[in-house]
């Protein structure tokens, strides 16, 4: 296979050129990068200078940064015979750890066949996820928001036609693309009317008052294809996507396609991998779960990821019909539904046609009271919640972290809610400063490199590259967000997911309070998303973390590979040795890379490496 650089310098110079001027061309644009990206440094200002850089600058070790590469090259150019296969065709959009057939063999029924099940799993090889035949390079943001290309998803003709529900809304189909409403046409559309509507029920004037009422983050169960989710974000909160898994199509993988913030996940015989209080708001549009099923377990779920203070959102005509339903038991005016929302301690705000608000209750006595001894509370906290069985007890009410969210400071976390955490204020200060630096540097690494590709991308709204050209981000150890919150400072266009590795210190409750995205994940396992959804992946120290968990680096690079983009990034910080066992796999890969060394007398090395389109 023939690199991306290796088809720029055919192009440059007419023809293709010999393997040993090729080497020597490679060295030359390996000397230019390295010199722009060390020019691109020289224009921080006083403020910065006080930071010490982590990319260094010195000509005479960029050189020599230069000849580790061409030996590099001229090794890898010997041989290829180590390089993973692709997949078949069949898994284009190959998901591990949902096979129906495989779980019904197993025994599995009553919905659990759809669930997930990794420890079942044993189909996994060691290949490439290969793209679509019709697979492209998706729109940037935010015209990718409004327009994907219809070869890029898995979508039905049945999920096609039924996509005029109240959030999925009319997609346009046109020739190879699939067109969405934009904000403008929303206020038409009716889902800028229906945010408006859920406003008024919680006593709000509009939406645009939703973060004063202290709703941060939204959990949008079978979000449809996104247009909700795509409405809040525009309004700053971060909504999540929460949908099944789909094998002819996918709410998620449409929604990532978009841009927008979604994961794989459902609401059959497990927990959720978020801790308890997480979410200031669950939403709910005729999402297909039927709620009181199981002696309200599935409501109960919801209660534990609920925070206090916090708002259950439900727009179906079901539960229209179980308020008049003839169903409900003798001498009782309440429905099986009622009867659990009361036992949760929710207060039903408002109903209005076929949409209901309730909001969970901020008086921890409303669950220790007698009334409430049907539901017990669970006994301590919930820890890591990472697909425990679902749990017949309400959980959160000793935390610490029980505040509810009107009370909470409308910026950033205050020192009195870091320490709640058992976080010092000085730790967390220390670590955006070195995350705003590090964001620096990898801008400035990555600055020549898309350059040289797309002198013309980089506008107004974000000068630095790549502009807009990373949209889906993903911190593959995130430790506190700060990552996720340097991003933000620095306005660029991005959303991250921010994923705490099982075995680390549990830190996704100060991430979700921050107003994050985040999740609970065993890296030793595949990650539920589609293939090809995420522009860039993040990982500092997650190598040295695997290696204490008996972990198969292979099995995490090809893991990191699927759910990479063609043409997109990945950035890894850790130790020389996992960084070179690491280099040694992802020329395997066929990913472009080289390795950074940060400072003198520091033992830790940026791997940047950037996925190659390939088809066959």
């Amino acid at each position: 296979m023939r690199s991306s650089w290796y088809k720029k310098i055919s192009l440059i110079f007419g023809r293709r050129p010999p393997p040993n001027r090729l080497l020597l061309y490679l060295v030359s644009v390996l000397v230019l990068i390295a010199l722009l990206g060390s020019f691109s440094l020289k224009g921080y200002d006083s403020a910065t200078a006080s930071v010490r850089p982590d990319i260094y600058l010195n000509y005479r070790r960029l050189k020599e940064q230069t000849l580790s590469d061409y030996l590099e090259l001229k090794k890898l150019g010997a041989s290829r015979v180590n390089d993973f296969a692709l997949c078949g065709k069949e898994r284009e959009n190959y998901v591990p750890c949902y096979n129906v057939s495989a779980n019904l063999l197993a025994g599995l029924k009553d919905g659990e066949e759809f669930d997930r099940h990794c420890e079942l799993s044993r189909d996994q090889q060691h290949c490439l996820v290969r793209p679509p035949k019709d697979y492209k390079i998706p729109l940037l943001w935010p015209s990718g928001r409004d327009v994907v290309w219809s070869g890029n998803v898995k979508l039905s003709k049945d999920q096609f036609l039924s996509s005029g529900s109240m959030t999925k809304r009319l997609m346009l189909l046109e020739e190879n693309q699939i067109s969405f409403h934009s904000d403008d046409d929303m206020i038409i559309d009716g889902v800028k009317d229906y945010s408006h509507q859920i406003a008024e029920m919680i006593g709000l004037g509009s939406d645009a008052e939703f973060r004063e009422a202290g709703v941060r983050n939204v959990l949008d169960i079978g979000c449809g294809f996104g247009s909700f989710s795509a409405h809040l974000l525009s309004l700053k909160l971060m909504a999540v996507c929460m949908a099944a898994y789909e094998s002819t199509g996918s709410q998620v993988q449409l929604a990532l396609e978009r841009g927008l913030p979604a994961i794989i996940g459902n609401f059959i015989s497990r927990q959720l991998p978020f801790p308890s209080l997480s979410y200031d708001m669950v939403h709910c549009t005729q999402c297909g779960i039927f709620w009181d099923d199981k002696d309200g377990m599935f409501l109960i779920e919801v209660d534990r990821v609920l925070k206090p203070g916090g708002y259950f959102v439900l727009t179906s005509p079901r539960s229209r019909k179980q308020e008049s339903s003839a169903g409900t038991k003798k001498g009782s005016t309440s429905t099986p539904f009622e009867e659990f929302t009361e036992k949760l301690c929710w207060n039903l705000l408002a109903q209005q046609e076929d949409t209901f608000v309730w909001q969970k209750a901020t008086d921890v006595q409303c669950y220790v009271s007698i009334k409430q001894s049907t539901i017990p509370l669970c006994n301590g906290e919930d820890g890591q919640s990472y697909y425990r069985p679902l749990a017949q007890c309400i959980s959160g009410t000793s935390s610490k972290r029980w505040i509810s969210i009107q009370n909470r400071s409308s910026g950033s976390l205050s020192s009195a809610e870091l320490e709640v955490h058992g976080i010092d204020p000085e730790d967390f200060s220390e670590d955006l400063e070195q995350w705003r630096s590090a964001l620096r540097n990898y801008w400035s690494l990555l600055s020549p490199l898309i350059f040289s590709d797309h002198p013309k991308r980089p506008g107004d709204e974000d000068p630095m590259p790549p502009y807009n050209m990373v949209r889906n981000v993903m911190d593959l150890s995130a430790h506190y967000g700060g990552l996720n919150a340097a991003l933000l400072e620095a306005r660029k266009s991005v959303w991250v997911m921010n994923v705490v590795p099982l075995g680390e210190r549990n830190t996704l409750p100060v991430i979700l309070d921050q107003g994050f995205a985040g999740v609970l994940h065993n890296w030793c396992e595949p990650f539920p998303t589609y293939p090809r959804t995420y522009d860039m992946l993040h990982a500092k120290g997650l190598l040295s973390h695997l290696a204490t968990q008996s972990c198969n680096m292979v099995d995490l690079m090809l893991e990191m590979d699927r759910i990479l983009r063609p043409e997109g990034w990945v950035i890894i910080s850790d130790k020389v040795g996992p960084i070179e066992t690491a280099r040694t796999l992802v020329t395997q890969l066929r990913w472009e890379a080289r390795v950074i060394d940060l400072q003198n007398g520091s033992d830790q090395r940026l791997l940047v490496c950037q996925k190659q389109f390939v088809r066959k």
